[in-house]
């Protein structure tokens, strides 16, 4: 709209402009962009204001600190000034331009400097990047108050400012680079001046926001765990923010850096980051408050069109194709692909994550997530997970408030199209079949599968389902994570076999629970009142015995889903069996690791070196590394006390678990050894006869695991569906490789020869 003022004309946007009583145009201060004048000359000066400038420094005494380059400048000489001027370059003050002996002014063209530029050597060389091949040397680029490296590309650089940069770094087509005075590079830190309210925390496990905690270079899966986890000790929280300012410094004024080799090209926006050496990136629209690590051991890449705001980013890291990420941690050696959108969440190392959205999480170390309409949410995922596509894990529609929360063990996965409520827990390895599950799950049984019934409006159970209808998904999990991790730095000792101490303790509760379960099915129908520790007796005896009854008992559980529907459970005796077998395989194999690291001679000498009573005990997985909870208990202790004092500290601590981890894991073994039921005697008390039993037990058991392996993937070859699309089974063999070719299966085999030779060769020495 246009009003005449004056006899002038006035233009009004939005209504937001008006006559004032003095007949004065107003406009609503909220209409305009706020553009403040200042000299041309301070452009690239006063970078740290006067308020936040120690005395006796000058705004340059952080950036010299950071500049470890070793390059001795000096000053312009004539020659070189007039070279600088006729290839049309320009400087405030060539005075403040400083550069290496090996400096060549010819290589330096159509460029603006402002403020103090530092140039190492440039030679006249080509640096080449894959299909880039670009010619040392500054050109079309406007620079201020940067350091730069030796034989460095700069080219169509628009706008670079108060950066440092390595040697050897090409950077070509980029609108804006620039680094401000208060810059963190996605830590959760405050410069001085700030205001509390500004401080970025990562609201990870609930979008409430009440398990927050504050990202920080270096943040590891279990430091996230436990920040997020114990809400109720306000000390220790304390602590853990104490520990993160610790470690960064409050002063403005640092520079943003780029290590030696980066290669940045066809980018937009990079504001406020520091990024190692060797990285990649691509076609990025923008990259704000970022820390990119990279190096020779773990290459980060940046790919086309990615939004990348406010976090932290491992070595080893790709994102490519569109990724938007705010408030964020990605470890080591993860990837973000096809436009997936990671918001408020920690990914851990060697995850990938693509074409869906994750928010409000907290992922351990390997994670799969693929195809564009999954969704996850509000969740503690620990690891080894597999969500597939249309999963939704996580609506909050069915509560009052945005406060629910999904907490899944290792192994977790949901099959297609699978929609969960919060709040629900899931124990290690529960699969879930394709369904809308109607309302929250408790599932506490390991290697589960759950159903959803629709037709019979029941939810099922088959416990142990892995063990009987998949060993080789489940045993190639376990082998390709361990395969795959390819961390350098391993703080964290993570657990990828499936049978660890976590997952036994779950097979000992899943136990009671079948009894139980059982026990109250032979009463009721038996007609016969019974407690619940009566019905836990009955239960034992039946499936100890492998009672004939127990398979025509209708067997229901409670306490699996917030519903009045029923819970059936089927193949009780086949589950009950395997949990006790496997738990028997699992502390015989630990065992016999005991035996050959130690090189026992004689099943008397083992019964004299197994010292102390072996306990069970809790266990937790605290970031993909399990340690006993009395472990835990001990290291929050030391961190309220003072004797942990920083979160070097408790990564050492991590360390130092992990160096006793398999000492403990043996512990644990003998320990469940001993209460299984078949046993009946502590490994200190057990005769020759007993012992070679629990051996040859052992051989059964991964001779079945070894036929299990084989016949779950020889199903994908005789499946008449599977082999229909082949006209000949040339052809089939072309596309799906040969059974017999296997490699994962062919090592499986030979790691069955070995066992049995291993444990025969004991038996020899042993005289058993």
């Amino acid at each position: 709209m246009a009003i005449w003022l004056n006899g002038s004309m006035v233009v009004v946007f939005n209504n937001y402009s008006a006559i004032g009583p003095s007949g004065h145009l107003t406009i609503n201060a909220m209409s305009q962009n706020i553009i403040r004048k200042s000299s041309a000359a301070s452009i690239g000066y006063d970078f740290i204001k006067k308020e936040f400038l120690p005395k006796g420094k000058n705004e340059y005494y952080l950036r010299n600190l950071q500049n470890k380059s070793g390059i001795a400048y000096r000053r312009l000489n004539a020659y070189e000034i007039e070279m600088l001027v006729r290839n049309r370059n320009s400087s405030d003050d060539w005075n403040n331009i400083l550069v290496s002996e090996a400096f060549n002014p010819e290589l330096v063209k159509n460029c603006k400097f402002y403020g103090l530029v530092r140039i190492g050597k440039l030679e006249p060389y080509c640096l080449e990047f894959s299909d880039l091949k670009v010619p040392v040397g500054l050109y079309n680029s406007t620079i201020i108050s940067c350091d730069l490296g030796d034989n460095v590309v700069i080219d169509n650089v628009n706008y670079l400012s108060h950066y440092i940069i390595g040697s050897e770094v090409i950077i070509v087509n980029v609108n804006e680079l620039t680094t401000t005075d208060h810059a963190k590079f996605g830590n959760g830190i405050l410069k001085e001046g700030e205001p509390e309210s500004i401080r970025i925390w990562m609201e990870i496990c609930n979008e409430n926001g009440n398990r927050s905690v504050i990202p920080f270079n270096g943040m590891l899966p279990g430091d996230a765990h436990l920040w997020s986890k114990y809400r109720d000790d306000d000390e220790l929280l304390s602590k853990f923010k104490t520990f993160t300012e610790q470690q960064f410094k409050p002063e403005r004024g640092y520079y943003g850096k780029i290590g030696d080799r980066t290669v940045i090209k066809n980018s937009a926006i990079i504001k406020d980051c520091y990024i190692g050496s060797d990285a990649y990136i691509k076609g990025a629209n923008k990259l704000k408050n970022l820390t990119i690590n990279s190096g020779p051991e773990g290459k980060t890449q940046i790919g086309e069109g990615c939004e990348i705001v406010n976090g932290i980013i491992g070595p080893g890291c790709r994102l490519f194709y569109g990724v938007k990420a705010v408030r964020f941690i990605m470890a080591s050696h993860s990837q973000l692909k096809y436009g997936a959108r990671l918001i408020n969440s920690y990914l851990g190392n060697n995850a990938t994550i693509s074409c869906c959205e994750v928010l409000n999480s907290l992922i351990f170390p390997a994670h799969e997530q693929h195809h564009n309409n999954s969704f996850l949410c509000a969740a503690l995922i620990m690891g080894q997970s597999n969500i597939a596509a249309g999963a939704t894990i996580g609506s909050n529609h069915n509560s009052r408030g945005p406060d629910g929360e999904i907490i899944a063990g290792r192994g977790f996965w949901p099959g297609l199209c699978v929609s969960l409520k919060h709040n629900s827990m899931f124990a290690s390895y529960t699969i879930l079949a394709k369904g809308d599950y109607p309302a929250e799950l408790h599932i506490p049984i390991p290697f589960s599968l759950v159903s959803n019934d629709v037709t019979n409006n029941k939810l099922v159970i088959m416990p142990g389902y892995w063990f009987m209808y998949n060993m080789y998904a489940l045993a190639r999990n376990s082998w390709k994570y361990t395969d795959r991790d390819k961390r350098v730095a391993r703080t964290q000792l993570l657990e990828y076999d499936y049978l660890a101490p976590d997952t036994v303790n779950e097979m000992f509760t899943s136990l009671r629970l079948l009894e139980l379960f059982t026990g109250r099915a032979w009463h009721q129908h038996m007609q016969v009142p019974a407690t619940e520790e009566q019905a836990i007796q009955t239960g034992r005896k039946l499936l100890t015995q492998r009672d004939p009854i127990v398979k025509d008992l209708h067997i229901e559980a409670t306490g699996f889903e917030n519903s009045k529907r029923p819970i059936t459970v089927l193949k009780v005796q086949q589950a009950y069996t395997l949990f006790e077998e496997l738990i028997s395989f699992y502390g015989t194999n630990q065992l016999l690791e005991f035996i050959a690291e130690h090189d026992v001679p004689s099943l008397e000498s083992l019964q004299q070196q197994l010292t102390g009573a072996p306990v069970r005990g809790a266990w937790l997985n605290i970031g993909g590394q399990l340690m006993p909870d009395e472990t835990v208990a001990m290291l929050k202790t030391r961190i309220k006390e003072g004797k942990i004092k920083s979160w070097d500290s408790v990564h050492a601590f991590y360390e130092e678990q992990g160096a006793k981890y398999m000492q403990l894991k043996r512990r644990h073994a003998l320990a469940s050894l001993a209460d299984i039921k078949q046993l009946k005697l502590p490994i200190k008390k057990i005769d020759a006869p007993t012992f070679a039993r629990l051996l040859d037990t052992a051989i059964a058991t991964k001779e079945w695991m070894t036929e299990g392996i084989y016949n779950a993937r020889a199903k994908d070859y005789n499946n008449p569906f599977r082999k229909m699309v082949f006209d000949t089974q040339e052809e089939m063999d072309k596309v799906m490789g040969k059974l017999e070719d296997n490699s994962f299966i062919l090592q499986q085999k030979k790691e069955l020869r070995l066992f049995k030779e291993k444990i025969a060769a004991l038996k020899l020495r042993w005289q058993l």
